[in-house]
């Protein structure tokens, strides 16, 4: 489909095949093949006993984009990739649309804005990851591309968008200045990795450019191909390095979709790509369990060893089956 500064101008109808996982390692480059791959269901709202415990638990927040757009596609050999060699969830469903509400059910386990959707401008007082990471005496950052400075709380500075930042909004972090400095531009990430000073738990938001929301950097008229193949290329060269990384041995990576296409509104946001990287996943693994967001804010934390699972994370179905 045709953008033009981020507004769709017109509809290509394409369907893309959806394949089954092969084989592989954490890291892997190439596309989601047919064969060689294992399927399964699971998603207990048990203890969640058989989820590893991770060193570190990172997480990267895509755009818009639709289960069909991206899983297969050739545009995003390396999305494919890492499918192929770890988990794919198959039946993975955004909560909502639009954007803001999702991110609050990643980091809250609720949707909270109401009818207000991405003009929420309130104070989130209730329990989220900042608060029971804090009490667990874990480490956080928010790694932001395009952030204008660090613990900047304030509203949209394009590409930067403040409603993908769902930390902004706790009066957690709106109380304290030393948790408001733990929103990074993703910069910092490099850094991080480099030193070995990584938090136990990073929420990873690319800006509107490398999301899959909008063109691509200096373009103001793409395709959609251009669009998936950009946000690909920036996932490799953002992730590469982490999963490279001797602090990933014990650690696990998601890679979600806030929400799919405005008219796909199955299970309230409609069906997302979504892969958990891990050296501990079971390689080629497909699950066709229903899993929406409350479901990886629940893996997150458990495999951290926090006991506080905000909001809908408490009964959500956990992510066992995943991992080896």
């Amino acid at each position: 489909m045709m953008r033009i500064g981020g507004i769709l101008i017109g509809l290509i109808a394409a369907a893309i095949l959806q394949c089954s996982c092969g084989g592989g390692s954490a890291a892997s480059s190439g596309g989601v093949t047919s064969g060689g791959g294992t399927t399964g269901s699971g998603g207990s709202t048990g203890s969640g006993t058989s989820i590893p415990k991770f060193t570190h638990a990172f997480l990267v927040i895509e755009e818009n984009q639709s289960y069909s757009a991206v899983i297969g596609s050739s545009s995003m050999p390396y999305l494919n990739g890492l499918a192929s060699a770890n988990g794919l969830a198959t039946q993975y469903y955004a909560d909502t649309h639009p954007s803001l509400p999702n991110y609050f059910m990643l980091t809250a386990g609720a949707t909270l804005t109401g009818s207000q959707g991405d003009g929420f401008s309130g104070v989130v007082t209730q329990d989220n990851v900042v608060r029971a990471l804090t009490a667990a005496g874990k480490t956080w950052k928010c790694y932001a591309e395009a952030l204008p400075s660090v613990g900047y709380l304030g509203s949209d500075v394009p590409p930067y968008a403040h409603h993908h930042n769902p930390f902004v909004y706790f009066s957690d972090v709106q109380d304290s200045s030393t948790q408001a400095s733990n929103i990074v531009p993703i910069t910092q990430l490099a850094t991080d990795i480099a030193n070995n000073t990584l938090p136990d738990y990073a929420f990873i938001v690319p800006d509107l450019n490398d999301d899959a929301h909008d063109c691509p950097p200096g373009m103001t008229t793409c395709t959609d191909a251009q669009v998936l193949t950009n946000t690909d290329n920036w996932l490799s060269a953002t992730i590469g390095p982490l999963l490279a990384s001797t602090a990933f041995q014990n650690s696990v990576l998601i890679v979600t979709f806030d929400e799919s296409t405005a008219s796909d509104i199955q299970h309230g946001g409609g069906q997302v790509a979504t892969v958990i990287v891990s050296p501990l996943a079971k390689a080629g693994y497909q699950s066709t369990t229903l899993y929406q967001h409350e479901s990886t804010l629940r893996l997150m934390m458990e495999g951290l060893g926090v006991t506080d699972l905000p909001g809908a994370a408490a009964t959500a179905p956990d992510m066992t089956e995943f991992f080896k």
